[in-house]
């Protein structure tokens, strides 16, 4: 389905996870396109980097540290994004976590994941669709993953819970799209970040079609944003794996077992 999308252009939004990535790619982009960008991410220094950088190109941008996972940090992110640039139009749920490596992932590493990969999204959207509701619309962008739509080898927490990322979204759309509340879920595959740097012989896997950099999904998102489709797909190969997934489930695990077993060939080889 798609509509009339969102036109960037003089709104407020808010991107969490913003000092570098994805984050900080969707920010300048907006911020390329007009919008006043609210740049939030835990660490102050890096928030402060790419706010600085949007405003030298003569954007609009205020950084805000601090914890976009907790009730408190999210209301106090809301109140500052309010007070700078009015209302927010568009809510760009990017931080994310992938701690937590094999079936021997601590609790922490797994209370984590959940924090920021799930509920972080059920408390903005707590805090956002009210006013939303009674302002005709808004738009709430989850960047998940794909493995939110098929699996992540070696990580179950980071697969688990961005499964229940774009399971959150999903349910967000069909209850409140004909309200004109738009929600859209990135879901890329490999990109060229720090967790990319980090996945060791998983490596290899993630690049299989192709590692993308954060600017090439930012452009990705801000073309989706023409339109109101739910899913955006930096990596359009994917859609044919999630459909062969639900096609023949068994087929697709025997694939991804396949898969495993050349990561423990590799990392039995180093």
């Amino acid at each position: 389905m798609t509509g009339p999308g969102f036109d960037p252009a003089g709104a407020c939004v808010v991107v969490t996870g913003a000092g570098g990535g994805i984050g900080g790619a969707l920010a300048r982009a907006l911020a390329g396109r007009g919008a006043a960008v609210v740049v939030s991410d835990l660490n102050a220094e890096s928030a402060e980097a790419v706010a600085a950088g949007i405003t030298a190109d003569g954007g609009r941008a205020l950084a805000v540290a601090g914890d976009a996972a907790s009730e408190a940090g999210i209301a106090a992110l809301i109140e500052r994004a309010v007070d700078a640039y009015g209302p927010i139009g568009a809510w760009f749920a990017n931080a994310g976590v992938d701690n937590g490596q094999g079936l021997q992932a601590d609790e922490q590493d797994w209370a984590l994941a959940v924090e920021v990969n799930v509920m972080a999204h059920v408390r903005a959207a707590r805090a956002l669709v009210p006013g939303w509701l009674e302002a005709g619309g808004g738009r709430f962008v989850v960047t998940a993953s794909a493995a939110g739509l098929l699996t992540m080898l070696g990580a179950p927490a980071y697969s688990v819970t961005k499964h229940g990322s774009v399971a959150f979204a999903e349910w967000l759309s069909a209850t409140y799209r004909h309200r004109g509340i738009v929600v859209q879920a990135i879901c890329p595959q490999g990109v060229q970040t720090r967790m990319l740097d980090n996945s060791g012989p998983l490596q290899e896997v993630l690049s299989h079609d192709s590692a993308l950099t954060p600017e090439q999904v930012a452009d990705d998102v801000l073309a989706a944003l023409d339109g109101d489709r739910f899913l955006i797909l930096p990596h359009p190969e994917v859609a044919g794996y999630y459909a062969a997934r639900a096609a023949d489930t068994d087929r697709w695990l025997a694939g991804m077992n396949k898969l495993q077993q050349r990561v423990d060939q590799v990392a039995g080889e180093r």
